[in-house]
Protein backbone atom coordinates (compact mmCIF):
# COMPACT_ATOMS: atom_id res chain seq x y z
CA UNK A 1 0.00 0.00 0.00
CA UNK A 2 1.20 3.55 -0.80
CA UNK A 3 -0.09 6.71 0.89
CA UNK A 4 0.52 10.11 -0.71
CA UNK A 5 1.20 12.74 1.97
CA UNK A 6 0.58 16.16 0.40
CA UNK A 7 1.81 19.19 2.35
CA UNK A 8 0.16 22.34 0.91
CA UNK A 9 2.69 24.41 2.91
CA UNK A 10 6.02 25.12 1.21
CA UNK A 11 8.20 24.17 4.20
CA UNK A 12 10.11 20.96 3.49
CA UNK A 13 11.12 20.52 7.14
CA UNK A 14 7.44 20.44 8.06
CA UNK A 15 6.82 17.77 5.42
CA UNK A 16 9.72 15.71 6.74
CA UNK A 17 8.42 15.90 10.31
CA UNK A 18 4.90 14.84 9.34
CA UNK A 19 6.17 12.07 7.04
CA UNK A 20 8.23 10.65 9.91
CA UNK A 21 5.12 10.51 12.12
CA UNK A 22 3.11 8.93 9.31
CA UNK A 23 5.78 6.27 8.84
CA UNK A 24 5.70 5.44 12.55
CA UNK A 25 1.93 4.92 12.35
CA UNK A 26 1.99 2.98 9.08
CA UNK A 27 4.92 0.75 9.97
CA UNK A 28 5.31 -1.95 7.34
CA UNK A 29 1.69 -1.65 6.22
CA UNK A 30 2.27 1.22 3.80
CA UNK A 31 4.90 3.32 2.07
CA UNK A 32 4.57 7.06 2.77
CA UNK A 33 5.18 9.25 -0.29
CA UNK A 34 5.65 12.89 0.83
CA UNK A 35 5.22 15.90 -1.46
CA UNK A 36 5.72 19.59 -0.56
CA UNK A 37 3.95 22.52 -2.24
CA UNK A 38 6.15 24.14 -4.91
CA UNK A 39 4.52 27.54 -4.44
CA UNK A 40 2.12 29.34 -2.12
CA UNK A 41 3.00 29.99 1.53
CA UNK A 42 5.65 28.78 3.99
CA UNK A 43 2.73 27.92 6.28
CA UNK A 44 -1.03 28.35 5.85
CA UNK A 45 -2.59 30.45 8.61
CA UNK A 46 -5.96 31.71 7.36
CA UNK A 47 -9.04 30.73 5.41
CA UNK A 48 -7.92 32.95 2.51
CA UNK A 49 -4.56 31.21 2.33
CA UNK A 50 -6.29 27.84 2.55
CA UNK A 51 -8.46 28.71 -0.46
CA UNK A 52 -5.34 29.48 -2.50
CA UNK A 53 -3.55 26.38 -1.24
CA UNK A 54 -6.55 24.19 -2.08
CA UNK A 55 -5.97 24.52 -5.81
CA UNK A 56 -2.28 23.77 -5.35
CA UNK A 57 -3.24 20.69 -3.34
CA UNK A 58 -5.36 19.38 -6.24
CA UNK A 59 -2.47 19.87 -8.64
CA UNK A 60 -0.02 18.05 -6.36
CA UNK A 61 -2.38 15.10 -6.00
CA UNK A 62 -2.99 14.91 -9.75
CA UNK A 63 0.74 14.94 -10.47
CA UNK A 64 1.58 12.14 -8.01
CA UNK A 65 -1.27 9.63 -8.29
CA UNK A 66 0.63 6.76 -9.88
CA UNK A 67 0.40 3.68 -7.65
CA UNK A 68 -1.23 5.58 -4.76
CA UNK A 69 -3.93 3.94 -2.61
CA UNK A 70 -4.98 6.95 -0.48
CA UNK A 71 -4.10 10.61 0.01
CA UNK A 72 -3.43 12.58 3.20
CA UNK A 73 -3.88 16.36 2.99
CA UNK A 74 -1.22 17.30 5.52
CA UNK A 75 -2.36 20.74 6.66
CA UNK A 76 -4.78 21.39 9.50
CA UNK A 77 -7.82 23.06 7.95
CA UNK A 78 -7.78 20.55 5.07
CA UNK A 79 -7.19 22.82 2.02
CA UNK A 80 -8.76 21.33 -1.09
CA UNK A 81 -10.22 18.30 0.71
CA UNK A 82 -13.81 18.53 -0.58
CA UNK A 83 -12.68 19.21 -4.14
CA UNK A 84 -10.18 16.36 -4.07
CA UNK A 85 -12.89 13.94 -3.05
CA UNK A 86 -14.99 15.03 -6.02
CA UNK A 87 -12.42 14.39 -8.71
CA UNK A 88 -10.09 11.64 -7.46
CA UNK A 89 -11.23 8.02 -7.26
CA UNK A 90 -9.49 7.05 -4.03
CA UNK A 91 -9.75 7.93 -0.32
CA UNK A 92 -8.63 11.46 0.54
CA UNK A 93 -8.19 12.23 4.25
CA UNK A 94 -7.66 15.63 5.88
CA UNK A 95 -5.83 16.21 9.16
CA UNK A 96 -8.54 18.37 10.75
CA UNK A 97 -11.49 16.17 9.81
CA UNK A 98 -9.62 12.98 10.73
CA UNK A 99 -8.65 14.30 14.16
CA UNK A 100 -12.18 15.51 14.91
CA UNK A 101 -13.78 12.22 13.88
CA UNK A 102 -11.18 10.27 15.85
CA UNK A 103 -11.72 12.48 18.90
CA UNK A 104 -15.46 11.77 18.75
CA UNK A 105 -14.69 8.05 18.87
CA UNK A 106 -12.35 8.41 21.85
CA UNK A 107 -14.41 10.65 24.15
CA UNK A 108 -17.64 12.59 24.61
CA UNK A 109 -16.19 16.09 24.27
CA UNK A 110 -13.12 17.44 22.54
CA UNK A 111 -11.13 20.64 22.19
CA UNK A 112 -8.53 22.07 19.82
CA UNK A 113 -5.36 23.71 21.09
CA UNK A 114 -3.24 25.61 18.58
CA UNK A 115 -0.37 28.07 18.45
CA UNK A 116 -2.03 31.31 17.25
CA UNK A 117 -5.31 33.15 17.93
CA UNK A 118 -5.72 33.91 14.23
CA UNK A 119 -6.63 30.24 13.67
CA UNK A 120 -9.60 30.13 16.06
CA UNK A 121 -12.52 30.89 13.75
CA UNK A 122 -11.14 28.85 10.88
CA UNK A 123 -10.54 25.80 13.04
CA UNK A 124 -13.99 26.16 14.60
CA UNK A 125 -15.45 26.18 11.08
CA UNK A 126 -13.63 22.91 10.37
CA UNK A 127 -15.31 21.30 13.37
CA UNK A 128 -18.76 22.59 12.42
CA UNK A 129 -18.34 21.13 8.93
CA UNK A 130 -18.10 17.66 10.47
CA UNK A 131 -21.49 18.01 12.18
CA UNK A 132 -19.93 17.43 15.61
CA UNK A 133 -20.17 20.99 16.92
CA UNK A 134 -22.35 19.97 19.89
CA UNK A 135 -19.43 17.95 21.29
CA UNK A 136 -16.82 20.65 20.71
CA UNK A 137 -15.61 22.71 23.69
CA UNK A 138 -13.81 25.30 21.57
CA UNK A 139 -10.36 26.41 20.46
CA UNK A 140 -7.76 27.50 22.98
CA UNK A 141 -4.71 29.51 21.89
CA UNK A 142 -1.97 31.66 23.38
CA UNK A 143 -2.62 35.41 23.45
CA UNK A 144 -0.23 35.79 20.49
CA UNK A 145 1.91 33.66 18.24
CA UNK A 146 5.64 33.08 18.31
CA UNK A 147 7.87 35.29 16.20
CA UNK A 148 8.80 32.18 14.22
CA UNK A 149 5.60 30.19 13.82
CA UNK A 150 7.54 27.23 12.47
CA UNK A 151 9.28 26.99 15.85
CA UNK A 152 6.02 27.16 17.84
CA UNK A 153 6.34 23.57 19.06
CA UNK A 154 9.42 24.44 21.12
CA UNK A 155 8.91 28.16 21.74
CA UNK A 156 5.34 27.83 23.04
CA UNK A 157 5.50 24.38 24.58
CA UNK A 158 4.74 25.52 28.15
CA UNK A 159 1.80 27.62 26.97
CA UNK A 160 0.44 24.77 24.86
CA UNK A 161 0.60 22.35 27.79
CA UNK A 162 -1.19 24.88 30.01
CA UNK A 163 -3.87 25.40 27.36
CA UNK A 164 -4.37 21.65 26.91
CA UNK A 165 -4.72 21.22 30.67
CA UNK A 166 -7.25 24.05 30.81
CA UNK A 167 -9.23 22.48 27.96
CA UNK A 168 -9.46 19.26 29.97
CA UNK A 169 -9.94 20.64 33.50
CA UNK A 170 -11.98 23.77 32.80
CA UNK A 171 -13.79 23.00 29.54
CA UNK A 172 -14.40 19.31 30.22
CA UNK A 173 -12.67 18.00 27.09
CA UNK A 174 -11.96 14.26 27.12
CA UNK A 175 -9.77 14.66 24.04
CA UNK A 176 -7.45 17.53 23.07
CA UNK A 177 -6.40 17.93 19.43
CA UNK A 178 -3.13 19.78 18.80
CA UNK A 179 -4.04 21.70 15.64
CA UNK A 180 -1.51 22.94 13.11
CA UNK A 181 1.29 21.28 11.16
CA UNK A 182 4.02 23.10 13.17
CA UNK A 183 2.87 21.12 16.23
CA UNK A 184 3.31 17.72 14.57
CA UNK A 185 4.85 15.23 16.97
CA UNK A 186 4.15 17.21 20.14
CA UNK A 187 1.13 15.17 21.27
CA UNK A 188 2.98 12.08 22.54
CA UNK A 189 5.59 14.28 24.21
CA UNK A 190 3.08 16.13 26.41
CA UNK A 191 0.46 13.39 26.85
CA UNK A 192 1.65 12.64 30.38
CA UNK A 193 1.16 16.28 31.40
CA UNK A 194 -2.46 16.56 30.25
CA UNK A 195 -5.43 14.84 31.98
CA UNK A 196 -7.05 13.98 28.63
CA UNK A 197 -6.25 12.06 25.47
CA UNK A 198 -3.96 14.21 23.29
CA UNK A 199 -4.19 13.65 19.53
CA UNK A 200 -1.68 14.36 16.79
CA UNK A 201 -3.69 15.10 13.61
CA UNK A 202 -1.15 13.62 11.19
CA UNK A 203 -1.20 10.37 13.17
CA UNK A 204 -5.00 10.21 13.07
CA UNK A 205 -5.07 11.07 9.35
CA UNK A 206 -2.57 8.32 8.58
CA UNK A 207 -4.51 5.76 10.60
CA UNK A 208 -7.75 6.66 8.84
CA UNK A 209 -6.11 6.63 5.40
CA UNK A 210 -4.84 3.11 6.07
CA UNK A 211 -8.31 1.99 7.11
CA UNK A 212 -10.15 3.58 4.19
CA UNK A 213 -7.66 2.26 1.65
CA UNK A 214 -8.13 -1.26 3.00
CA UNK A 215 -11.92 -1.05 2.41
CA UNK A 216 -11.43 -0.98 -1.37
CA UNK A 217 -14.55 1.16 -1.83
CA UNK A 218 -15.95 1.65 -5.33
CA UNK A 219 -15.17 5.32 -5.85
CA UNK A 220 -15.49 5.25 -9.62
CA UNK A 221 -19.19 4.38 -9.34
CA UNK A 222 -20.11 7.63 -7.58
CA UNK A 223 -22.88 9.62 -9.24
CA UNK A 224 -21.62 13.07 -8.14
CA UNK A 225 -18.58 13.33 -10.41
CA UNK A 226 -18.14 16.85 -11.88
CA UNK A 227 -18.96 17.41 -15.54
CA UNK A 228 -15.89 17.02 -17.75
CA UNK A 229 -14.72 20.32 -19.25
CA UNK A 230 -11.66 22.05 -20.66
CA UNK A 231 -9.59 24.42 -18.51
CA UNK A 232 -6.87 27.03 -18.92
CA UNK A 233 -3.78 27.60 -16.79
CA UNK A 234 -3.93 24.47 -14.63
CA UNK A 235 -1.16 21.90 -14.40
CA UNK A 236 -1.33 19.40 -17.28
CA UNK A 237 -2.11 16.47 -14.97
CA UNK A 238 -5.02 18.24 -13.25
CA UNK A 239 -6.29 19.70 -16.51
CA UNK A 240 -6.45 16.22 -18.05
CA UNK A 241 -8.37 14.78 -15.12
CA UNK A 242 -10.90 17.61 -15.22
CA UNK A 243 -11.21 17.32 -19.02
CA UNK A 244 -12.00 13.60 -18.89
CA UNK A 245 -13.94 13.51 -15.63
CA UNK A 246 -11.86 10.55 -14.44
CA UNK A 247 -8.48 9.81 -12.88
Amino acid sequence: MRLLLVNPNMTVAMTDSMAAIARQVAGDRAEIVPVTAPRGFPYIASRAEAQIAGGITLEMIAENLQGIDAVIVAAFGDPGLAGAREIFDLPVVGMAEASVLSAAMLGDRFSIVTFSPVMSRWYSDCVMATGLGARFTGVRTPAGHAADVLAAREAQRADLVALARAAALEDGADVVILGGAPLAGLAPEIAGEVPAIVLDPIATATAQALTLASLRAGFASRACKPIAKPSVGLSPALSQIIATGAV
